[in-house]
Parts: C-alpha cells; sequence; structure tokens
C-alpha cells in the first residue's frame, strides 16, 4: 500500500504542546457513534465483563547532557536502551565529528564510544560508581517527542499511573489519561484491568519515508505478558480493550514476551483485541497504519470529524475510543 494512503492534513497548532488538567479531563471521542466525552466517561462507555489492558512501561530519563574529556565540547546523549552488560545504544549529538573510543562524562556517568556513530547512532560503554540505571536516572532528562516544543515543569506528567518499569524512550501515551478515579469507576462496573509491559523505542516517532509501507522496518522491542494477564484475557467474557497501541502490539504478537517487530497493516487478523483506546496519531507513522488495519476507512471520517471539532492530537492531545471491524477478525 501506499504511504501516502496514510496521510492527512494536520495544523501544527492542533499537535497538543502540554497535557491537559485533571488527566481525566481530556476529550474522548467515541468512534462507533462519533459522540463527545472526556475521558472519565470511559467506565460508562465499556460494560461489565470488558477488560481493559494497560502498559505499565516508565520513560527511562535517557537524555544525557555531557562533555568529551579531551576537547570539553557538549555532547547530548539519548539512549535508546540496553544491548548487553555495560553496553548501550544511544543517539549522539553532534556525531560528526566522534570516534570510537572517544571518552564523554554525563556527570557521574563515564562513557567510551565502542561503535560508531553511524547515522548519528552509536553503541557507548557506561561505567559510574553506582548503579548505572540509578545513575541515569539522577543525571538524565526524560526526553519529550520531537514535535513537542515546550519543557515540562514536572516530568512526572509524561509518566502514566501504571509506570513501574523503567525501559521506554516514550510513555505510551493512551494510558496518560487515566487517573485512580477512572481506574475505580471502571471496577466498580465490574470491568477488570490488566498490565503488560513493552519497552518502547524511538520509532514510534519516526515518520514512514519509503514510498510504501511494505518497504518500511520497524524495529524490535521488548515486550511481557504476565501468566496472571494472560490468564485473565483467556477467560474475559466481555472484549478485550488495549489502552494504546503499544498493548494491540505485544496482545497480537502471541506470546508471553520476548522481541517483537510486528508492524500491523492493513489485512492483519485480530484475535486478542475488540476495542482500542488510542490518541489521535501524526500522518505517515506505524501508529496511523495500525489504526487503519483496526478500524478500516472509517478512521479518516473520525479524523476529520476531530479536526473539525477542535480535537488535540498526538502525545499530550486528546483520545479516541474504536471498534474492531468485523471484517478485520
Amino acid at each position: 500500500m501506499l504511504t501516502s494512503e496514510f496521510d492527512y492534513s494536520l495544523p501544527a497548532d492542533r499537535i497538543a504542546q502540554v497535557p491537559i488538567e485533571p488527566r481525566d479531563s481530556a476529550r474522548l471521542l467515541d468512534t462507533r457513534d462519533l459522540t463527545d466525552h472526556r475521558f472519565r466517561d470511559l467506565p460508562e462507555l465499556l460494560e461489565p465483563g470488558d477488560l481493559v489492558v494497560v502498559n505499565r512501561t516508565r520513560v527511562r530519563a535517557a537524555r544525557l547532557i555531557g562533555r568529551k574529556l579531551m576537547s570539553g565540547g557538549r555532547v547530548e546523549a539519548l539512549l535508546l536502551g540496553r544491548v548487553t552488560g555495560t553496553l548501550w545504544r544511544a543517539i549522539l549529538k553532534p556525531a560528526r565529528r566522534l570516534r570510537p573510543g572517544e571518552e564523554i562524562a554525563f556527570g557521574a556517568i563515564s562513557a567510551t564510544i565502542v561503535e560508531g556513530p553511524v547515522d548519528g547512532v552509536a553503541v557507548l560503554d557506561l561505567w559510574s560508581a553506582d548503579d548505572v540505571e540509578t545513575a541515569i536516572t539522577a543525571a538524565g532528562q526524560v526526553p519529550l517527542p520531537p514535535y513537542i516544543k515546550t519543557e515540562l515543569a514536572d516530568s512526572e506528567r509524561y509518566q502514566t499511573i501504571f509506570a513501574k518499569e523503567v525501559g521506554s524512550a516514550a510513555a505510551p501515551t493512551a494510558a496518560l489519561h487515566f487517573t485512580e478515579d477512572v481506574v475505580g469507576r471502571l471496577q466498580e462496573r465490574g470491568i477488570d484491568l490488566v498490565e503488560i509491559e513493552l519497552r518502547i523505542g524511538l520509532d514510534t516517532f519516526r515518520p514512514i519515508s519509503s514510498p510504501t509501507i511494505e518497504q518500511h522496518q520497524i524495529h524490535s522491542e521488548e515486550f511481557f505478558v504476565p501468566d496472571s494477564t494472560q490468564a485473565k484475557i483467556d477467560a474475559c467474557q466481555g472484549r478485550v480493550v488495549a489502552v494504546g497501541t503499544t498493548v494491540v502490539r505485544a496482545l497480537e504478537s502471541q506470546s508471553d514476551g520476548g522481541s517483537t517487530d510486528l508492524f500491523i497493516t492493513p489485512g492483519f487478523r485480530f484475535r486478542v483485541v475488540d476495542l482500542l483506546v488510542t490518541n489521535f496519531h501524526l500522518p505517515r507513522t506505524t501508529l496511523l497504519v495500525l489504526l487503519v488495519a483496526f478500524m478500516g476507512d472509517g478512521w479518516r471520517n473520525a479524523y476529520e470529524v476531530a479536526l473539525n471539532r477542535g480535537y488535540r492530537f498526538a502525545s499530550f492531545g486528546d483520545a479516541m475510543l474504536a471498534e474492531l471491524q468485523a471484517d478485520h477478525a
């Protein structure tokens, strides 16, 4: 399929730059009948016996600012994840004059370039007197998506209330709207909530640059589906409600964990997920392709309605509730 089929006109001022307060006051478009709601209304839009699944991943404070030991030149690193042991993959800026063997100090963290940079990506050997993850948390900043230009006053606002396991380069943003009150009212209606973990990489922000989606290679991401979660899914008498595209990818990978490079495109047969809660995605992204695969051609009308009604788009934007099209199951 042509990548241009997943394009639409999105004015820059419709990309939300700050999160709305309180979290559950974000708007929610029910695409089944195109009615407007607030996210706090989600429990009433679902039915007793439904099962809500969220991603419990936590965004790593992966943006490090440091200095080259030899010249004192400034270097910014964005950690993409651990390769093995003390080795980490990172995007370095500026990368043009960096070479293997170069040493960089990021506060209490010492780094040596082992490989690269190639296209800005290098492998670093990190060392700290303390645990490296602890040192990263102390020295680093939570990275925001490249289309958000406003600094957050509180970095916890880019974490969900479910965030536990550190490891992602981005937040599972559909779950940013949840509050303890919403969770409590789901339970009161007989709607259970369970967790999975998928460690989100920066590929989630990368537009599809190839002429066709078949030519695009999606990066693999680590995920884990606890036995207790799988048991609840297997026993579910209602609908499985995925909160975010990361949950869809984890559940539809049909495994209890490992690494997934599943690229869900139109024609994919969904076996687990019945309803999807998600934000409004940018044009020409794998996230939008997944949505189209899930809800079919109705996505374009839903997005047009959202734009006409003033909904906010992207990570800090509003949400939508979509139903799996019958012929996609």
